[in-house]
């Protein structure tokens, strides 16, 4: 049984980054469903549950402005940090001074969002007879006081996102009436183990391969219709 909520999201700004693009950042016309999830586990997750994205309303007109944004040109060495998780002395620090840069970033303004969504229980070891309940009467709770885990944001930290609990979300923009191709749009990632094809929610110790899906979305009156993850046929 799948146990629904209605989020309404907004923010002054959002860049959910295209992957084609490799160096300056180009956002999506709306957000993607995974950018959609990684907001409800914000506000709240637990290992034993999946947040399941099924529809995203877009509320507002799509804008798009260009801004730009300080980024460094180098990540930390990822045997620095295996070396840290052992104990030795390592450096794990990066002068930002010595690699900073500034890139332009095509990013989306003004945005309004609302996200249907259920969550499913992965796994159950409590007494309670009906544990989807309880986890969706904690996140109702926690939305309505608006309270988090860490700050919810729209694609890039620096894009905070504002977000409300709803019955039903008002009627999108006139703009966006009508149908609207948005080609193919990252879906979520998958999480494997290597040479196999099942999809796992823990490691389990298991080494594991991250494997993006994409799908084909469209937008009519404002509303897109996400279909089931594992049943999606997109590119990888």
């Amino acid at each position: 049984m799948a146990y629904g909520v209605k989020l309404k999201i907004w923010g002054d700004y959002a860049c959910f980054t295209r992957p084609e693009m490799k160096v300056e950042r180009v956002t999506y016309d709306i957000i993607t469903p995974s950018a959609a999830r990684g907001i409800l586990e914000a506000i709240y997750w637990k290992p034993e549950i999946r947040w399941v994205v099924t529809r995203l309303h877009v509320l507002n007109p799509i804008r798009f402005t260009h801004v730009r944004r300080n980024e460094l040109d180098c990540k930390i060495p990822a045997g620095r940090v295996k070396q840290a998780q052992t104990g030795k002395t390592t450096n794990l620090g990066i002068a930002i001074e010595d690699h900073r840069q500034q890139r332009a970033a095509m990013v989306l303004k003004e945005v309004c969002y609302g996200i249907e969504a259920h969550l499913q229980v992965l796994r159950h070891d409590g007494p309670e007879d009906n544990p989807e309940a309880k986890h969706l009467d904690q996140f109702r709770r926690r939305a309505e006081k608006g309270e988090y885990f860490h700050h919810p944001y729209l694609g890039c930290r620096e894009f905070p996102a504002h977000f409300e609990l709803v019955e039903t979300f008002p009627p999108c923009d006139e703009s966006l009436g009508g149908e609207r191709d948005l080609g193919f749009m990252l879906h979520d990632i998958l999480f494997v183990p290597n040479g196999k094809g099942e999809i796992i929610e823990s490691n389990k110790g298991r080494r594991l391969t991250a494997h993006p899906r994409f799908s084909r979305f469209i937008m009519r009156d404002g509303t897109i219709e996400v279909p089931p993850l594992a049943a999606e046929g997109g590119a990888s």
